[in-house]
């Protein structure tokens, strides 16, 4: 069982900033895709951003130029920055673990097998 383990802020205020972590094995961190993902209530789960361990990236469309994934490599953590947040931004947050995809990373929730417990992000106004 491969284990995910988030952690960071899960509230804040709009206008703030959050930061999610993600901490993989090494043999995973180092060979899979890592990914974020959102689900609002009565929704289907969606992409926010992939991250290949070369370090290429894709956003989902629909994702906010204030969203950043980013990785360290000597921690196995990725990183989802949330800056200039809005209440609709408010949803469960998933890290995720995926091989890749025709030789890419990209932010599709079908293609990722592991997952995170996920972290209720609520912004208020």
């Amino acid at each position: 069982q491969v284990q995910l383990v988030e952690s960071g802020g899960g509230s804040g205020q709009a206008g703030g900033s959050l930061r999610r972590s993600c901490a993989a094995p090494g043999y995973i961190y180092s060979s899979y895709c890592m990914g974020w993902f959102r689900q609002d209530p009565g929704k289907e789960r969606e992409g926010v951003a992939a991250i290949d361990p070369d370090g290429s990236i894709d956003y989902a469309d629909s994702v906010p130029g204030r969203f950043t994934i980013s990785q360290d490599n000597a921690k196995n953590t990725v990183y989802l920055e949330m800056k200039s947040l809005k209440p609709e931004d408010t949803a469960m947050y998933y890290c995720a673990a995926g091989r890749r995809s025709g030789g890419y990373c990209y932010a599709i929730p079908w293609t990722f097998t592991f997952w995170g417990q996920g972290t209720q992000v609520t912004v208020s106004s």
